[in-house]
């Protein structure tokens, strides 16, 4: 968790007087299960043992439990069998792993792998401390109890079950596996590395970065970016478009697995050539770290309080209803902002309907088995049983989706010359934008906002000298011209007012004549 709110903090003072100050000890030594615990006849071997992710959050008594919920501390202690990691033998296909770079921010511990063939991969710890992110007087209090615990809330092995569904829908992923590390590991020889990840699950999975990297579902990619390279790209010139039904499918599948956590930071692109155009390029999104799937965190007292409204509303928990539909999405708003600004209310249904045929009961029901067999008989038929249900109410969801993306939407130029035409009616606005640099087929957006969906248009020209023709009269305008020498440019007698903005903060100068060249200025709001 990255917010603490002042609900959060009143019921954690109750938590205090329970568990003091912050325990040193609070992260299990060992992830790996002692031999007197599992049968024999299921004893590990040398290249296997028997572990547990996070046998600390089960620890508590029934007050605890009710105050901060139930969470997932039975799956974080179910013992499962994993391989043993090994830099030679981890992945046959790949050849022996090389430790390139240790990161992963405050909370979980990532590394780097250079697979034989040059393919990166990473090894990222399954649990997480997120101690680091409060302030230092905080963190030797009871607090940091609390937010340590908050990460049983997740599903440790729920990306496990994501890839049959997303190859389903033809939305690029990863295969993840779990590996643990041993205690005697020597050979992660990166900063402190082996400190980092010995006797912990680890996931390993592929990264999708770079050139040499091939996924079978894009076997047409040049290379792969993340998504503040790939937005450099598409502004640079119109030639280069996100794939924007691609990119639905991809955001649907957030919802239906309660994905909420999928910021910017979450994505990659593939580069493949456009169909259609030889001299263009298409990004298609590739999703990341899928550590947030099946988030349960409502189920007691603080959670509760600290995912209302008016706390941390991103915070959703995975239940058979899907109710919230903006906190479940808003996380990637700005990806959604850019990637999915051309599409109407029936590229969102025929999405919803896409992702329910291609997701029948067999496909769910062999996406849970994939947990391991402990964790399948806590968690697997109730999550079949909640995927079944949110499935079915994909159409009703994507409807409440489209509405919410289509209220203040944004349509953005580039950094080569624009023209905007803008075409006004009293209960429709017809959007097109062309460009110079595509030549005789310059026409790269359109779309038309209905006035009974959406409540205010922004256009943004960004770079180099861009025109703005809007014609007739209806729907709220804003206007970024960005770099450049911007015109604006009524036709048919349409007169455009330059004044304040709607909350009063900002007052934009009128020019001299309707006509003249916009410079230096931030919003321009047709009235």
């Amino acid at each position: 968790m990255r917010t603490i709110t002042f609900s959060f903090f009143c019921c954690s003072l109750a938590l205090g007087f329970a568990t003091g100050c912050a325990r040193k000890n609070f992260f299990q030594p060992d992830a790996q299960v002692p031999a007197g615990a599992v049968p024999t006849a299921q004893l590990a071997t040398a290249d296997s043992v028997w572990a547990r992710a996070g046998h600390h959050y089960n620890r508590h008594g029934w007050f605890f439990r009710r105050l901060m919920g139930p969470h997932h501390r039975a799956v974080w202690a179910a013992p499962v069998r994993v391989p043993v990691f090994r830099l030679a033998s981890a992945d046959k296909a790949a050849g022996a792993f090389k430790p390139t770079k240790l990161g992963g921010g405050f909370q979980s511990t990532s590394l780097t792998l250079e697979a034989a063939d040059g393919r990166p991969y990473v090894l990222r710890s399954l649990d997480k401390d997120p101690a680091p992110i409060l302030p230092k007087p905080y963190r030797k209090t009871f607090i940091t109890n609390a937010l340590r615990d908050g990460t049983s809330a997740g599903n440790p092995y729920g990306a496990l079950v994501v890839p049959p569904l997303a190859q389903a829908l033809g939305v690029p992923h990863t295969h993840p596996r779990i590996f643990y590390v041993p205690l005697n590991e020597t050979q992660l020889t990166v900063d402190n590395a082996n400190e980092r990840l010995r006797g912990k699950l680890v996931l390993l999975e592929e990264k999708y970065d770079g050139k040499r990297v091939s996924s079978p579902l894009l076997p047409q990619a040049r290379g792969f970016v993340d998504d503040e390279d790939m937005r450099k790209r598409i502004y640079a010139h119109p030639a280069d478009r996100p794939d924007e039904q691609a990119l639905l499918r991809a955001r649907l599948l957030d919802v239906l697995i309660g994905d909420w956590d999928r910021h910017s930071g979450q994505w990659q692109w593939a580069e493949l050539p456009d169909p259609t155009h030889a001299d263009r390029r298409r990004y298609a999104p590739v999703p990341k770290d899928r550590d947030q799937t099946f988030y349960r965190v409502s189920d007691g007292l603080v959670g509760w309080l600290g995912t209302r409204r008016f706390t941390v509303r991103h915070l959703v928990t995975f239940k058979k209803h899907i109710r919230d539909v903006q906190a479940l999405t808003g996380q990637g708003r700005f990806v959604d902002q850019r990637g999915i600004s051309e599409l109407t209310r029936r590229d969102f249904d025929q999405a919803a309907r896409y992702v329910q045929q291609h997701l029948p009961d067999s496909t769910l029901a062999r996406a849970v088995r994939r947990l391991p067999p402990a964790v399948y008989a806590l968690e697997g038929p109730r999550l079949l049983r909640n995927l079944r249900h949110r499935r079915d109410q994909l159409p009703a969801v994507a409807r409440k989706y489209y509405l919410l993306k289509a209220r203040t939407p944004v349509v953005a130029g580039t950094d080569q010359a624009d023209f905007f035409r803008v075409q006004r009616t009293r209960d429709s606005t017809t959007v097109r934008v062309y460009s110079q640099a595509l030549g005789a087929d310059s026409l790269y957006f359109q779309r038309t906002f209905f006035n009974k969906e959406t409540r205010r248009l922004t256009l943004e020209g960004l770079g180099s000298n861009d025109t703005f023709e809007v014609t007739g009269r209806g729907l709220p305008l804003v206007l970024h011209g960005g770099a450049g020498q911007d015109v604006v440019r009524p036709a048919g007698g349409t007169r455009i007012e330059f004044g304040q903005e709607a909350n009063g903060n900002l007052d934009v100068p009128r020019p001299r004549t309707d006509k003249e060249a916009l410079k230096n200025y931030d919003r321009l709001e047709d009235e």
